[in-house]
């Protein structure tokens, strides 16, 4: 007997219970709760940012922004009293002492506006790729913060170069989710043409000849080296044409291959026709570099006759065979030596 009457009391303690559980879910569900952390893309911080369950105050604005891709952090009770201002009441703060609002930002690196101008530019009344160009902006400038409602990419609008004087005049249109009207950007510099080169790192002499120490590859105008700088093949081990100052950048008429044989130098003199290869002593009378035709001195004959250069310290003796005698000299199957004078007279 006593089992039902606790069995009703309990139906009824739940019934009343439920109801009270449904209003406490409700107003949890309206009540104005602050957040701690609060970001805006736009230049103003409105209630509907800095708490939940705003309601229709959610877009009046209550703060300025702080400027674009900063946080700054402002005081809990300034927050609260300012809501109040506006007639929204029984605030959870959530015991915070302050809040912080971060404005968010769209940054572009003056490397990649750098890149994008260059890519417009390309081709554009005779210049060469944008890898080659080097550009020079009118206003120096670090990475700019755009809203990041401008979530566009930068798209040339107006695309102006003046070849003369190498400047540049371009806009760029970037699409704004915030607006149908797109962002505009404009620049404006010079842009010039650049290929790579070798460039000095110390002043040489003439017929110097080049170790790899005394070079360095920079890019330099175009303009500057002409349309046929020197490579690095071109360089390493070459010899100086005449005196080149520091800081020079090389074109290929600079250099020459370097000297094999120098004036006044004691070269072997080769002599060697089909059948016949005769070496002997003699002096150059003259410097040059291989394939270069020099006179020189035979120092068992003390004539002097025209040489070949062959390599380095040797010169091949020029002599004019007639056929028939080259033709008897060829089919010797045996190489002869012969001494230097036999040489001489052969010449």
């Amino acid at each position: 007997m006593t089992i039902r009457p606790l069995l009703v009391a309990l139906t009824l303690l739940a019934a009343g219970v439920a109801p009270a559980l449904a209003q406490q879910d409700r107003d949890a569900a309206t009540t104005p709760v602050l957040r701690a952390n609060v970001t805006v893309s736009s230049d103003v911080v409105r209630i509907g940012d800095v708490i939940d369950n705003a309601g229709t105050a959610a877009q009046i604005a209550i703060y300025r922004a702080p400027d674009l891709g900063t946080t700054g952090m402002v005081p809990a009770a300034q927050i609260v009293d300012i809501l109040r201002s506006h007639q929204i009441i029984g605030v959870d703060t959530h015991d915070l002492r302050e809040i912080s609002v971060t404005r968010l930002s769209r940054v572009l690196s003056s490397k990649d506006v750098e890149s994008q101008v260059a890519h417009a530019l390309e081709g554009r009344n005779g210049l060469g790729e944008a890898a080659d160009l080097s550009i020079t902006f009118d206003r120096n400038f670090g990475d700019l913060q755009l809203d990041a409602s401008n979530s566009g990419d930068l798209k040339p609008a107006m695309v102006r170069f003046d070849r003369r004087n190498g400047r540049f005049d371009v806009t760029f249109e970037i699409a704004n989710d915030a607006a149908s009207v797109p962002t505009r950007l404009r620049f404006t510099g010079v842009a010039v043409d650049t290929v790579e080169a070798m460039v000095l790192t110390r002043s040489v002499d003439r017929n110097e000849i080049l170790k790899a120490s005394d070079v360095v590859v920079e890019r330099r105008p175009k303009s500057e080296v002409g349309s046929a700088p020197a490579t690095r093949d071109q360089t390493i081990g070459m010899q100086a044409r005449r005196p080149l100052r520091v800081g020079l950048a090389l074109k290929a008429t600079d250099l020459t291959k370097a000297d094999l044989v120098t004036r006044d130098q004691n070269i072997t003199l080769v002599y060697q026709v089909p059948g016949i290869y005769v070496t002997g002593r003699g002096k150059a009378l003259e410097a040059g570099t291989e394939g270069d035709t020099i006179s020189v001195t035979s120092l068992q004959s003390k004539r002097v006759v025209q040489g070949k250069v062959i390599g380095p310290g040797q010169v091949a003796i020029i002599v004019a065979t007639p056929p028939r005698q080259t033709a008897a000299i060829a089919s010797n199957e045996t190489t002869s030596s012969v001494s230097v004078a036999e040489a001489s007279k052969v010449e």
